[in-house]
Parts: C-alpha cells; sequence; structure tokens
C-alpha cells in the first residue's frame, strides 16, 4: 500500500502524537467513501491497533488502518489545511472521478 503525507500533514500529526499519544502509539485513521473528493475520515490517537487494523508507517509516522483505508488510501496524497473557518485533512486523489465542484471545493477537508 501507498499514499503521501505531505509536511503540513506531518507537522498536524506529529503535533497529535506528542500531546495525545506515549510510546508505540499511532494515529489511527479510518477513511470512508464521502464527500466531494471521495474521502472522508475520522482519526484518533490509539495506543494499540484495533481488531483488523494494520500498522502502516510512512517515514517515522505510524497508522492504524482499518481494511477499507488501506483501500481507499491507495495512491492518495493526505494533506492538512487551516483557514481562520476551519483546519482538518485534505485527502487529494488522482484516481477519483471529476464532480461539478469548484477547484477549491475538490478536495475534501476532515477535522476530527
Amino acid at each position: 500500500m501507498s499514499f503521501t503525507v505531505t509536511r503540513a500533514a506531518e507537522k498536524f500529526i506529529r503535533r497529535l502524537l506528542m500531546f495525545d499519544g506515549g510510546p508505540g502509539s499511532a494515529l489511527r485513521l479510518a477513511v470512508s467513501p464521502g464527500g466531494c473528493s471521495g474521502l472522508s475520515a475520522e482519526f484518533d490517537v490509539e495506543s494499540a491497533p484495533r481488531e483488523g487494523d494494520k500498522l502502516v508507517e510512512v517515514g517515522d509516522i505510524r497508522f492504524f488502518l482499518p481494511a477499507e483505508s488501506r483501500l481507499l488510501l491507495e495512491g492518495v496524497t493526505i494533506d492538512f489545511a487551516e483557514t481562520p473557518t476551519s483546519s482538518g485533512f485534505v485527502f487529494l486523489d488522482p484516481n477519483a472521478a471529476s464532480c461539478g465542484c469548484s477547484t477549491e471545493d475538490a478536495a475534501e477537508s476532515v477535522a476530527g
């Protein structure tokens, strides 16, 4: 499985892990179909994987990913965006079908 994490997303994840995690903790990222970009997600810092989760490492960042998330994240770039009114992950999927959204709306922000 292969996905990319941008520097902005990496910085956000490291902050989460530093403040909410302990040794061996990882970001549990549950991705599901939805939103204009095709993906929405829930995330939390956890000390151990749940049943069915797989440990995936991107660089030195650890993720616990359920099976569906592993499939949906293939080839995706995970970014983090912060605006005056919202902040959250943005999933950039080069394989997603184009929708009628504007360019600005084409990437789905997901706050946790």
